[in-house]
């Protein structure tokens, strides 16, 4: 993708930044989209960079970009936690912007200090220019439970409807994610899965929805799409099904729900493994042995029963530390949290001109 809009980064990016009626002041870019730091840096532009996955993350591509040089440091692989990559040429487009990353004026991380404030401290005090907290990304006109709903059935009031219909945390909301398409074995042990769980399910299939409903019967709701934030926070909804995109990860714990991991590609290994092991806010699905992307059945329904079981000592716990991070993750986007604090800090360094001397 680099590749190919560079020759139109050079050629019109320069035009298009000259024909604006406003002049630009900053730049907010996307982290793995490298050029937009060099772009700034010839315009004379302050720039911020924003990385969208777990600021834990960034440190493993960080300090993996340093190997060879004077600054490096021998860690043991089993230390770190999964980053599945597949083909050399998606790392390679993942390390690319750690290259320039100082360039830029600012980084702005998509999650909030207190989640994981170690890795946080540790780049205020490593990195020459300033790091923010900007996240959870929560829309600010987020509805609230009483807010009135749009009767239209074409939108995703129909998924909010029939939610209202069942009883507190007694629903498994299901989204593996748009970027990848699941297996026909997969989406098969799935939903077979799922129905043996006696677990009353609301799953987001955007492709399969029309077939997935009769293979699914009446315990289950199949979607094609839905407003996942307005979802999770519904009163009925007591765990998620996730494929640990960060977005995902962020959304569940800005709503208190407990998640079922099956991580499937690039970040969402890590993101398992923070969630399951660091957090210890949900379960982890295990594959089975020798096969990639499937999980068996028996797996999945006993998994989701453990997950959802309201009076067992695991799945209250679940809820117990789900909650507690739902209210630390609360405090950090009101009035005088540190993300409200990270977010003024940042609009105030740039209007006076203090990031790294030139914001």
């Amino acid at each position: 993708m680099q590749r190919s809009l560079r020759p139109f980064t050079r050629k019109w990016k320069p035009r298009l930044i000259n024909r604006l009626e406003l002049p630009v002041s900053c730049i907010l870019a996307d982290a793995l989209l490298p050029w937009m730091t060099l772009v700034g840096r010839r315009r004379n532009i302050p720039i911020a960079s924003l990385w969208t996955m777990a600021p834990s993350l960034f440190s493993i591509f960080y300090h993996f970009d340093l190997m060879g040089t004077s600054q490096q440091k021998i860690y043991q692989a089993a230390d770190l936690p999964p980053v599945t990559v597949g083909k050399a040429g998606i790392l390679k487009y993942l390390l690319e912007p750690f290259s320039v990353i100082t360039k830029a004026q600012a980084i702005l991380f998509t999650s909030f200090f207190d989640l994981q404030p170690h890795v946080i401290n540790t780049f205020k005090a490593m990195l020459p220019i300033p790091i923010y907290t900007v996240g959870p990304s929560i829309p600010y006109n987020m509805p609230s439970e009483t807010s009135p709903l749009d009767p239209n059935p074409n939108d995703d009031t129909a998924c909010l409807h029939w939610l209202d219909k069942h009883s507190k945390a007694s629903v498994l909301y299901v989204s593996l994610g748009s970027f990848l398409s699941m297996s026909k074995e997969l989406i098969h042990e799935l939903s077979e899965g799922l129905r043996a769980s006696r677990v009353r399910f609301l799953w987001v299939a955007r492709g399969e929805a029309s077939s997935l409903q009769a293979a699914c019967g009446e315990m289950g709701l199949i979607m094609p799409w839905c407003d996942q934030l307005r979802i999770l926070s519904h009163p009925s909804v007591g765990g998620f099904l996730t494929q640990c995109g960060w977005n995902s990860a962020m959304d569940s714990i800005y709503a208190g729900v407990p998640m079922l991991t099956f991580p499937l590609f690039a970040d969402q290994g890590h993101n398992s493994k923070l969630i399951v092991q660091d957090w210890k806010v949900g379960l982890r699905l295990n594959r089975r042995v020798g096969v990639e992307n499937v999980v068996g059945r028996e797996e999945i329904s006993q998994t989701i029963k453990r997950l959802m079981d309201l009076n067992g000592e695991e799945g209250r716990e679940l809820r117990r530390r789900a909650k507690e991070l739902q209210g630390t993750c609360g405090r950090a986007i009101q009035a005088g949290g540190s993300t409200e604090d990270s977010i003024s800090q940042f609009v105030t360094d740039f209007l006076q001109g203090q990031s790294n001397g030139a914001m």
